[in-house]
């Protein structure tokens, strides 16, 4: 199949730290003009620093695929797209894109904003060479998708970002582009309008049309792309399966290990009152372990040193998945614990602590996890924010070592798997 996209050696610098002068006179201009040559010759712009945002990009998009684009902020993605988009050209490299393209890079691109909503609409549909019948045609659609029938005669500067949103991106889904790029600009609705749009990119998928999406939403990219680029500091760094990359971009596998210890206290995640010493995921055995059996219990053990007499520790964790999904929380809050905790709410002498927590097999689907950890104070501080807040702290495994998850995969849909009891009786 023909590549609809095709990105070769793209590279996009800009210079900074520079003075910006915002006033010019014509005699100004032309001073400035014959002074730049010279300059260049003395090299008097030391004063200027080249950023490469985008750095030798190579990959191709076959048509129909949905592409996800993720990368920390400042990774280079939305200039990747503006760059394809034709917005900002590149420094170096060239990109071909085999069709008409419409964007949604950020809340109002495309719209003119003293224009009424209904007159972006047509406005929209000329810019992508479409005739009126043919914009006539799918205008009921984009307003009954868009939801904001009432105020299609409203000029659109009066619109909240998320009615801006709601328009444009019914306009750019509706109006058949070959080639559609969606920035993190779907952050701005609401949830149910989020799925709204998510359903619809898979349909413009199914329907031919390419979709290049970015997203800081694992779960979204998860879920609306099977393949996924990874950019960093402008380069690309991996190309491939969206669950890899996914993995790779919030470095499961580099911190994949049964425990963590911090020997020096200094370095150790915390503060004052209260700093972890350790992190282990310990097997039904109680022996660390980073890969374990699907259908076992395990136990995940904090060790902690309060430095102040009378604090009332309360250690959190969160098992998140490999999409940044947060699959549970737990800490020894008397309400969501089986047994109350002996420590809870009393005042703690200065020393080492030690908490572990219990999750049961049979809960967690086979998969990669990670464990971040909180520690907070009841002392006057009944809240979610503490002294140890720490993310990726350690990860694990889980794995279906009797594949009985296995061979149901296709209709076993969820962020976990418990066993859970049915009955069936025959009413006669």
């Amino acid at each position: 199949m023909e590549n609809i996209i095709e990105v070769r050696n793209v590279s996009k610098s800009y210079q900074i730290g520079v003075k910006r002068e915002y006033y010019y006179s014509l005699r100004d201009t032309i001073v400035e003009a014959v002074k730049k040559p010279a300059r260049w010759l003395k090299g008097q712009r030391a004063n200027k620093e080249t950023f490469w945002a985008l750095e030798d990009i190579n990959f191709s998009v076959k048509k129909g695929e949905v592409i996800g684009v993720v990368g920390r902020n400042g990774a280079g993605k939305t200039t990747l797209l503006k760059v394809l988009s034709r917005i900002t050209p590149p420094t170096f490299g060239h990109a071909v894109i085999r069709g008409r393209v419409n964007s949604l890079l950020e809340v109002g691109t495309g719209f003119h904003p003293e224009l009424k909503g209904r007159e972006n609409i047509y406005l929209a549909g000329a810019i992508l060479g479409m005739t009126k019948k043919e914009i006539d045609s799918k205008f009921d659609e984009i307003v009954a998708f868009s939801e904001i029938g009432q105020f299609l005669d409203t000029p659109v500067k009066r619109y909240s970002s998320g009615m801006y949103v709601r328009l444009a991106f019914a306009v750019a889904a509706h109006l058949e582009p070959e080639v559609l790029f969606v920035d993190e600009v779907l952050a701005v609705g609401d949830y149910k309008f989020q799925r709204k749009c998510l359903e619809k990119m898979g349909q413009v998928s199914q329907e031919g049309r390419t979709v290049l999406f970015v997203s800081h939403n694992m779960a979204s990219v998860a879920r609306l792309c099977s393949r996924s680029i990874l950019l960093e500091k402008g380069r690309l760094v991996m190309e491939g399966s969206t669950p890899d990359v996914i993995e790779k971009y919030i470095g499961l596998r580099e911190t994949i290990g049964a425990e963590v210890t911090w020997e020096n206290p200094l370095e150790a995640p915390g503060d004052s009152v209260v700093r972890l010493k350790s992190v282990r995921i310990l097997s039904e055995h109680s022996v660390p372990s980073s890969k374990l059996d699907i259908s076992k219990d395990f136990f995940i053990e904090l060790a902690y040193q309060n430095f102040i007499e009378g604090a009332k520790l309360l250690p959190r964790i969160r098992i998140v998945n490999n999409e940044g999904v947060v699959i549970l929380t737990a800490s020894s809050l008397p309400s969501i614990c089986t047994e109350p905790d002996t420590w809870y709410d009393r005042p703690s002498p200065k020393g080492v602590f030690r908490s572990v927590c219990k999750i049961p097999g049979n809960l967690l689907k086979e998969g990669y996890y990670f464990i971040n950890v909180t520690i907070g104070n009841l002392a006057g501080l009944i809240d979610s924010s503490g002294h140890v807040e720490q993310d990726h702290v350690i990860s694990f495994e889980v794995v279906d070592k009797g594949g009985i998850y296995k061979e149901h995969s296709n209709v076993l849909v969820g962020v976990v798997q418990p066993r859970l009891d049915w009955k069936t009786e025959h009413q006669k």
